[in-house]
């Protein structure tokens, strides 16, 4: 009797409708599934069973009674005619406070070797819409990062979006790690999208720091991971940090890369049959890109808001390269790092007179927005005649305006001079930008 109650409850306990196929097909990274007409949707998830064990994939693409599915690791092991089960419902996360300190991947698992994550009470989808764009809250105050630079030209508030633009080399991952640790907010939740491996515990141990970490959720999926990892992490850092949106907090969400998300998209793209359009990238990069920044900003009444920082690797230092473009055009502004200035020894090598906060001018003061003009103009007049003046054909006293620019312009540029150890100050930002003018007056 006990056999046979035993065999009773594992009857019922069976899933009512479990839907299979069989592989048919790999061709590259690509699985082609057979059997799963009706059932497999764009997004759902199937279960490989694999001579190295089971491999997880995503539906990517469908053709007649063919599935197109993309695996989140190696697709080693997996033979003509293997088993794949179809996973029932939407791919969810389920965050909790106990999630603040630790390293996660794409799919939500732990990868920092300190056990196991609890599971919060509510789930959160890994692609969700943002909030309705008539419902939710403005831009709110005005915070500071500790970069002198940002801080006085291109302020950052509350539920904006900023993006960080840069070539490789520049100091990009140095002034991440600066704002991961300065800039005011309750929450951090930081997305490593394509980063090389042994980057990962120096940003980790040496740039966040245990302080840093304590505050901070840290997603990754390094640039060996397949596409669909890669993609799925950036999701997944959006998922958590509107999670403690929702919770009434101020979430920092950093990404360092939006490009390695758009290289990731167009790989999946490419691979599921989508033909190429602009230089290389399929059309969906250019549709996925608004729905994942779109993501961050201010939240409903009520709730919290996401400030975001997304750092864009433009290719062979090209700003106006089609990725760059379409995200400087969903951002609410831009900050640009130029391989010139970094090159003469300024760090951050933020270029002033190329970079746009979009809340200007309502995050300063008018005493504030009068410096910041006054500086802006000084550095301005300086960069039309610098050559001129390095190669010695200017002559002081030929214009007041050229004269002063030469006088004031070194000592802006030591004030914006910063170590990764040296943070900076709002108000004292400004009040030594004002004791430079007005000694020079």
């Amino acid at each position: 009797m006990k056999a046979l109650a035993a065999a009773a409850h594992g009857v019922r306990t069976l899933p009512r409708d479990q839907r299979f196929g069989r592989v048919i097909g790999v061709r590259g990274a690509l699985i082609e599934v057979e059997g799963l007409t009706g059932a497999a949707q764009i997004g759902s998830h199937i279960t490989v069973v694999a001579a190295t064990g089971s491999v997880a994939a995503e539906v990517t693409g469908l053709d007649r009674n063919v599935a197109h599915c993309l695996p989140f690791s190696d697709p080693q092991g997996i033979a003509s005619g293997a088993r794949a089960d179809l996973v029932a419902g939407r791919f969810v996360v389920r965050p909790c406070d106990a999630w603040l300190g630790r390293m996660i991947d794409g799919l939500g698992r732990p990868i920092d070797g300190k056990g196991s994550l609890p599971a919060g009470p509510d789930s959160r989808p890994i692609k969700a819409p943002p909030p309705p764009a008539a419902q939710r809250a403005r831009v709110g105050r005005r915070i500071g990062t500790g970069v002198r630079a940002l801080d006085i030209f291109a302020p950052l508030c509350q539920g904006q979006r900023l993006g960080l633009f840069a070539g490789s080399g520049v100091g990009k991952s140095v002034l991440l790690s600066m704002l991961a640790r300065w800039t005011g907010c309750d929450v951090a939740v930081i997305g490593l999208i394509g980063e090389r491996g042994r980057e990962v515990q120096e940003f980790v141990e040496d740039d966040l720091g245990a302080e840093g970490l304590a505050r901070s959720v840290v997603v990754v999926a390094t640039s060996d991971e397949p596409a669909l990892m890669r993609r799925q992490a950036a999701w997944t850092t959006l998922a958590v940090a509107e999670h403690f949106r929702d919770q009434g907090l101020n979430v920092l969400c950093l990404m360092d890369s939006v490009t390695r998300f758009a290289m990731a998209q167009r790989e999946i793209g490419l691979a599921s049959g989508e033909p190429a359009a602009t230089k290389g990238y399929t059309p969906t990069v250019f549709a996925e890109l608004p729905r994942l920044l779109e993501r961050a900003g201010p939240g409903l009444p009520g709730q919290g808001s996401i400030t975001g920082l997304f750092t864009v690797l433009v290719d062979g230092d090209d700003h106006n390269e089609p990725v760059a473009d379409a995200v400087r055009g969903i951002l609410d502004g831009h900050i640009v790092i130029t391989r010139r200035i970094a090159e003469r020894g300024r760090y951050p090598a933020i270029d002033i007179l190329k970079s746009v906060s979009r809340t200007l001018p309502g995050a300063l003061d008018d005493d504030q927005n009068a410096l910041r003009l006054a500086a802006r103009s000084i550095l301005s007049t300086y960069a039309d005649m610098e050559e001129i003046v390095r190669l010695g054909a200017y002559k002081t006293g030929s214009n007041p305006d050229v004269d002063r620019a030469i006088t004031l312009a070194p000592g802006i540029e030591a004030l914006l001079t910063q170590t990764k150890q040296d943070r900076g100050d709002l108000t004292h930002s400004f009040a030594a930008l004002a004791t430079l003018l007005e000694d020079a007056a």
